[in-house]
């Protein structure tokens, strides 16, 4: 039986640097694997997570409930059938709902495949002070269903936070283990903390479908001609546009590294080639970080997310003058 782990949270809350961080973590001999869904159709957390060596499946366009839970099936039934990993970690965009997974995951037909182990939630417990984010159903429901809660970014905590941190805990956090991180470091071993959390979760009221993706296992690719595209999606009250460039194209550094840091967007996410190799970018809010990659990944690809409608068109205007080799 492979042992599955549902990793939660709300946009911005860690997910790919914790997994990323379990993935380094695994023990040898064993084979991994990885469930990821985004909510934009880009796909950028398969680039991110490439070099991890677990097998991985990705979910772009919305969340994982979304057309009957078939894309979920199809890339769960993938995984289980022809990689039989040791353990599968799923990671469903932050604006997903965790009630149609974990029905999947509890239903008869995979009890013979799955050994469903703890639901790991990710909150950043400054997110506690945002009045949206705390009226979002999903964000909620996601600390409901939660086995462990890892509050995370512990090094950008102000009193404020750990004081939000711990009335939350004491009004709605239960009996349930709560561990402080940084930087992603979740202990492996959490992992196979057993499931105890079965309390009913109630049906998502506000689930609003998103675009399909023109694949339902894989990040968008370009068209043979094509040099690059833009995808827009919109749902649960957020709006993304993202963009894949091929292989060829490399950008300015300092430059793309501007344009990322000062959009008048809530989220950027990226993994890009530029003159000294490739750079992933991540920011939430003000919380911007790069890391340069030791492998250059196939393709560029950035995803912006915001709470509202955004000039797209000037945003791509700025980002496609930073291309120093661009062709067309």
């Amino acid at each position: 039986m492979t042992r599955v782990n549902l990793i939660t949270g709300f946009l911005g809350s860690g997910k790919t640097t914790t997994l990323r961080h379990l993935l380094a973590s695994k023990p040898e001999g064993e084979k991994w694997a990885v469930l990821v869904n985004e909510f934009g159709e880009i796909g950028i957390d398969g680039a991110l997570l490439a070099e991890s060596g677990a097998v991985l499946k990705e979910i772009p366009g919305g969340c994982m409930c979304c057309v009957n839970g078939l894309p979920m099936q199809v890339g769960l039934n993938t995984l289980l059938k022809q990689v039989k990993p040791d353990r599968l970690l799923i990671e469903p965009t932050g604006l997903g709902h965790p009630k149609q997974i974990l029905e999947m995951l509890t239903a008869d037909v995979y009890q013979p495949w799955i050994d469903l182990r703890a639901t790991l939630c990710l909150l950043d417990p400054r997110q506690l002070a945002d009045p949206k984010v705390v009226a979002n159903e999903n964000f909620r429901d996601q600390l409901a269903a939660a086995d462990v809660i890892v509050a995370s970014k512990a090094d950008r905590w102000d009193d404020a936070c750990r004081s939000a941190l711990q009335q939350w805990q004491q009004q709605a956090g239960g009996d349930r283990p709560l561990l402080s991180v940084q930087h992603g470091a979740v202990d492996i071993a959490l992992l196979d903390t057993p499931r105890r959390n079965l309390q009913p979760l109630p049906q998502p009221e506000h689930h609003h479908p998103h675009a399909a993706p023109r694949s339902p296992l894989a990040g968008m690719k370009l068209d043979a001609a094509a040099r690059w595209r833009r995808a827009l999606n919109q749902g649960q009250g957020y709006f993304a546009a993202g963009w894949v460039f091929d292989g060829d194209t490399v950008f300015d550094t300092i430059g793309l590294l501007e344009w990322a840091r000062l959009a008048p967007v809530s989220r950027v996410k990226g993994v890009l080639r530029i003159a000294e190799g490739a750079v992933s970018i991540n920011r939430q809010g003000n919380d911007f970080h790069i890391e340069t990659r030791a492998a250059e990944p196939l393709d560029s690809r950035i995803e912006l997310i915001h709470e509202q409608q955004a000039d797209w068109n000037t945003l791509q205007t700025a980002l496609l003058k930073l291309r120093l080799h661009s062709g067309a």
